[in-house]
């Protein structure tokens, strides 16, 4: 298992969740939600730069949101452009199968005693954290990095 925080980031039409590991890769935990403003990714992107910056982040595990049946969603093409331009910064970025996080976020919360209408900032947060949390017990059953790492690049 390779040492050094993670961010996992869960890439939304409206928001992105921003979640972390610690050094060990044992344990996510949520860190923030991005709020998006239409098509200008910028202070996106540089929000999730600063987070990783700030603690000194070896790589950017991003979510790929996947149909159950495997094929892309609408979503799937937002997700791998966050992902291309996330890995023309610093630090490497794997791209990870999500599917069903969100769903997991929910569940997870509605068992908790919150509603999904006052909690959306959240669910976004939760799913990060299932994401990543997914991404480090894939690398620590496997002895590999998990997912597939983005070609910086690639256009």
């Amino acid at each position: 298992m390779r040492t050094g925080v993670r961010i996992g980031v869960d890439v939304g039409t409206v928001r992105v969740g921003l979640a972390r590991s610690d050094r060990d890769g044992l344990l996510a935990t949520p860190v923030e939600t991005v709020q998006r403003r239409g098509n200008d990714l910028e202070p996106v992107l540089a929000r999730i730069a600063e987070v990783a910056a700030e603690l000194d982040a070896i790589e950017l595990v991003v979510g790929l949101p996947l149909a159950l049946s495997g094929r892309d969603t609408p979503s799937t093409g937002d997700a791998r452009m966050v992902a291309d331009l996330l890995a023309a910064g610093p630090l490497p970025v794997r791209l990870i199968d999500e599917r069903l996080t969100t769903v997991s976020a929910q569940a997870a919360l509605h068992a908790s005693g919150r509603n999904t209408r006052g909690s959306r900032a959240v669910i976004d947060q939760v799913a990060a954290v299932i994401l990543l949390q997914h991404a480090l017990d894939a690398e620590r059953a496997s002895g590999s990095a998990p997912g597939a790492l983005v070609d910086p690049k690639r256009k």
